[in-house]
């Protein structure tokens, strides 16, 4: 079994189901701690401060601090702020993305933005869609935080921010560049930010189709645990395999 020196965690399906957290994940994540060994959690919830995010961890028995989260709001700020093309951004999001973005000095309006950006939003009207695409058609860039079409809920799957952005594509004409996984770009921005080198740093999750695709983009090693979206059963589908698979973290102990 090959040492890593860090590790990029995915959280809902990987760490916690929901409210209650996946007990060998917590395990595994303690092992982290005691070994000394740096791990950054990476999610694609867009509205969610980093802040927010650690004390649901902490809450659930895991020791976290804020600079050990990325989100996919975080990575689309930091994205744009390296292009250094952008000063004024048409925003629909929630706190997450609009805090990310401000961190990085972009101011907010309501027109003549020069970059379209769409995080999830779940106070969405007409008038903030039909906005966003007046900017599109008057040639602002467009970002989208992350493609995922739909997430979990306690009523069920209800539509995700991947949704919001079909429907901006459909109605503008404009194609979003997208950040979150599973582009490489949020798994980029992670490795900058905990400073370890993608050929020693394992992509860990438990959905294929995001986790370990961008994990395999940003040309990480990854580990699929079936803890929560891809069962084997669907996994035997796919052409290319991750690095490692395993029932649950307890069949993975890290190497100090």
């Amino acid at each position: 079994m090959k040492r890593y020196d860090g590790y990029l965690l995915d959280l809902d399906g990987t760490i916690y189901r929901g409210n209650e957290r996946i007990e060998e994940a917590a395990a595994f994540v303690e092992g982290l701690r005691n070994g000394g060994i740096p791990y950054m959690y990476v999610t694609n919830n867009s509205s969610l401060l980093p802040e927010q995010a650690a004390e649901k961890l902490n809450r659930l028995g895991l020791p976290t601090e804020p600079r050990q989260v990325m989100t996919s709001a975080m990575a689309t700020a930091r994205t744009l702020a390296e292009e250094k093309r952008h000063e004024s951004v048409y925003v629909i999001g929630e706190a997450g993305v609009k805090e990310a973005l401000r961190e990085h000095k972009f101011r907010l309006v309501n027109e003549k933005a020069d970059v379209v950006v769409v995080g999830i939003d779940r106070e969405i009207t007409y008038d903030k869609l039909a906005g966003a695409c007046l900017e599109l058609q008057r040639g602002a860039d467009f970002y989208s935080t992350n493609p995922d079409v739909a997430f979990p809920s306690e009523r069920g799957l209800v539509p995700g921010n991947g949704s919001l952005t079909v429907l901006l594509e459909t109605a503008s004409g404009r194609k979003a560049t997208y950040v979150g996984k599973p582009e490489p770009a949020i798994i980029e921005h992670a490795l900058e930010v905990m400073g370890t080198d993608r050929t020693r740093t394992l992509m860990v999750g438990d959905n294929y189709d995001t986790d370990i695709l961008a994990g395999m983009r940003a040309g990480l090693d990854t580990l699929l645990v079936h803890t929560g979206v891809t069962t084997k059963k669907a996994l035997a589908r796919y052409e290319k395999m991750p690095t490692y698979t395993a029932d649950s973290l307890e069949q993975w102990m890290p190497s100090p």
